[in-house]
């Protein structure tokens, strides 16, 4: 049988592992996939870097929309990334009657929804595993492991990046900045790390999960997004003391209201074994009805770790070449006629405990002036810890945990407390979870 012809946009660090990991498996690959896989051509405009790596193996160009076009292709794996060219990109291939494999979670997360139903329109497949978690298979996981489930909740750590600047300023007790740097030197993190440490990089790979999950549509646009930049290293020590551990967390959970979408720094206690995950590496924590509670870990990004996502795809893809578009897994893991429009519950609905932390004089009435405001609005404390001020200072910092409570509550409650004489500066507000 002759192999599955296939065109290759990008030929930067992930491109590059896919042409490794292809050419080194490939006996491995064709075996499983029932006939072999061969790059035809790479489309990159640096022809001197594309002939490093597939020497004589491949067609080399710089036009990667001919690419899309050629008949001779049967897949195209787009790796450019964006939102712009790639889409035009995508979107022809797809034109053309292409099947395609991407790790673009960008792109999905705010043009899926177009994107999936031109492909059911030309009855070809367009793959992601790649897109969400690099080599972790998570989207098989929840497309297919998990059929039998009705998924409750996805909790996980997504961005490497985050999670290596958390790991070192809780190890080192360094300022934020000073990692940030470190992680930029050691190119963990782009000279511009917005996406990353802003939370944005998280809630693409959430919108996706969140989507096949639930049977939802695609809604970036309505994910609540908040970064680690403010993050302090007081607050990781103090957290440490009360037994947590902070990580950037992406959260999509069902709810009698409506779907939680949410990216933010959040509160774990230290024993869950997501707390425990370090450095670059990504884990992602599903709690399905049946199954329980399922833990998918390891290397979210890299060369040949995301390779791995994308040669998996290429697989599949060539398994399924030639079978009924009907029977194929659908792209969000339910009938496209099934999707539900469940809404994205607004964040000051979303229901979760809450650390505290406050500076105020140390006199009298002080407590009990905040935790009036709390009992106000129905906030209920599990622990309260007050340090002592440092001798001569008049200054104390109290730090507060709560029961579950409504976010708007807790808004309403802080912009109180801020108002009082007797309160220094901001409140603090780091959300927890128990995961349990």
């Amino acid at each position: 049988m002759t192999p599955i012809r296939v065109g290759l946009l990008g030929i930067g660090t992930v491109g590059s592992g896919t042409f490794r990991v292809l050419a080194r498996n490939q006996e491995e690959i064709t075996r499983r996939a029932g006939r072999g896989i061969r790059i035809d051509v790479v489309a990159d405009r640096d022809n001197a870097r594309a002939r490093a790596v597939v020497g004589d193996a491949a067609r080399i160009t710089e036009d990667a929309f001919a690419v899309v076009r050629d008949p001779a292709i049967d897949i195209v794996v787009e790796l450019i990334g964006g939102y712009t060219t790639a889409r035009q990109l995508m979107m022809e291939a797809i034109s053309h009657g292409k099947h395609v494999v991407t790790a673009n979670k960008a792109l999905l997360a705010l043009h899926g929804n177009e994107i999936f139903q031109h492909a059911r329109e030309k009855g070809v497949m367009v793959a992601f595993e790649a897109a969400v978690a690099g080599g972790i298979p998570i989207i098989k996981a929840l497309r297919e492991g998990l059929t039998a489930n009705r998924i409750q909740w996805i909790a996980g750590i997504i961005n490497g990046t985050s999670n290596f600047i958390l790991s070192e300023m809780r190890d080192k007790g360094l300022p934020f900045d000073a990692v940030l740097a470190e992680a930029q030197r050691l190119g963990y993190a782009e000279a511009d790390p917005t996406f990353d440490v802003e939370g944005i990089d998280a809630a693409h790979k959430l919108t996706i999960m969140s989507a096949i999950a639930f049977g939802i549509p695609m809604q970036f646009e309505r994910a609540y997004t908040e970064g680690i930049a403010g993050l302090t290293r007081e607050d990781i020590r103090y957290a440490e003391d009360l037994g947590y551990r902070i990580k950037l967390l992406g959260i999509t959970r069902r709810t009698d209201q409506g779907i939680e979408l949410r990216v933010h720094p959040t509160l774990i206690p230290a024993r869950r074994l997501i707390a425990n995950v370090e450095g670059v590496m990504n884990a992602v924590l599903v709690k399905g009805d049946a199954v329980g509670a399922t833990l998918y870990y390891g290397a979210g990004a890299g060369a040949e770790p995301t390779a791995s996502a994308v040669v998996a795809d290429l697989v599949d893809v060539t398994r399924m070449h030639t079978a009924d578009p009907e029977n194929r897994v659908p792209h969000l893991a339910f009938q496209p006629d099934q999707l539900a429009d469940t809404p994205i519950l607004p964040m000051e609905e979303v229901r979760t405990g809450y650390y505290l932390r406050l500076r105020a004089l140390d006199r009298p009435g002080v407590l009990a002036d905040i935790t009036r405001i709390l009992a106000d609005h129905a906030i209920s404390i599990d622990a309260m810890v007050q340090k002592e001020p440092a001798e001569g200072a008049n200054q104390a910092e109290i730090i507060l945990l709560t029961h579950l409570t409504l976010e708007g509550d807790v808004n309403a409650a802080i912009s109180r407390i801020e108002g009082l004489p007797s309160v220094v500066g901001r409140v603090v507000r780091i959300r927890q979870e128990d995961l349990s």
